[in-house]
């Protein structure tokens, strides 16, 4: 976990990274489509697509079943991380992601990226995003012990900048999202983006569902974020 020292403010903007400010889902579902054919697992791109957003170990149960062979786990998802490294200089943002959240910061919210991605993948996200100035904190998925779609991560950011799950509103892409944020307490803000449609990421609890990060810009001053708690 990592955070900026001074004076929390009351208001957390919580931020999801892959599929939420970065266009990497289909990388990932990649990626883990070829571990697994490693591994001898033939799985369909479209059972892992609906998984990524999961923590490793939860995707792993719901592409191979919990009576899995678990003693590969940690082969399949070391062979996940060297294969999606390879795209770790060319990552690309999406269009206005490190202005929203500049936006976001000067309307007072605290900025925090609430990941389940490894520490070093997360790290190079950020490197793309570019945004380092406004970010207040950040947690990955070593940080908890249970990840998305488990509140653990959405209450560790928001124990880094001392906010209350009322203050706070959740951006993120998947239903794994909406579920964790919801289970911490925090309204969540969906994003199409990662290619979980709207009315998936509202039958899971989304309190409003924009395209992608800069239509949820151009409707900023109407959405959650507006302003933060006073």
């Amino acid at each position: 976990m990592t955070a900026h020292g001074g004076r929390p403010a009351r208001g957390a903007a919580l931020f999801d990274l892959d599929g939420t400010l970065v266009d990497t889902n289909y990388l990932h579902t990649l990626a883990w489509w070829q571990a697994l054919r490693q591994h001898g697992h033939t799985v369909p791109m479209a059972r892992i697509h609906h998984a990524i957003g999961m923590g490793s170990d939860r995707l792993l149960d719901a592409v191979l079943g919990s009576d899995r062979r678990k003693a590969e786990d940690e082969s399949i998802s070391d062979a996940h991380s060297t294969l999606y490294a390879v795209w770790y200089d060319v990552l690309p943002p999406f269009e206005a992601a490190a202005d929203l959240l500049r936006a976001v910061a000067a309307r007072g919210w605290q900025v925090v990226l609430a990941s389940s991605a490894a520490e070093e993948e997360a790290a190079a996200i950020r490197r793309r995003l570019d945004a380092e100035d406004v970010i207040a904190a950040a947690t990955s998925g070593g940080d908890v012990e249970t990840t998305k779609p488990a509140p653990d991560l959405v209450e560790s950011a928001l124990r880094a900048v001392g906010a209350d799950p009322a203050d706070a509103v959740f951006v993120g892409d998947t239903v794994w999202d909406v579920e964790a944020a919801g289970r911490a307490g925090v309204p969540c803000v969906g994003l199409t983006t990662g290619g979980t449609s709207a009315r998936e990421l509202e039958d899971a609890g989304a309190v409003v569902v924009y395209e992608d990060p800069r239509t949820l810009l151009r409707h900023l001053d109407s959405s959650p974020l507006s302003r933060p708690p006073s």
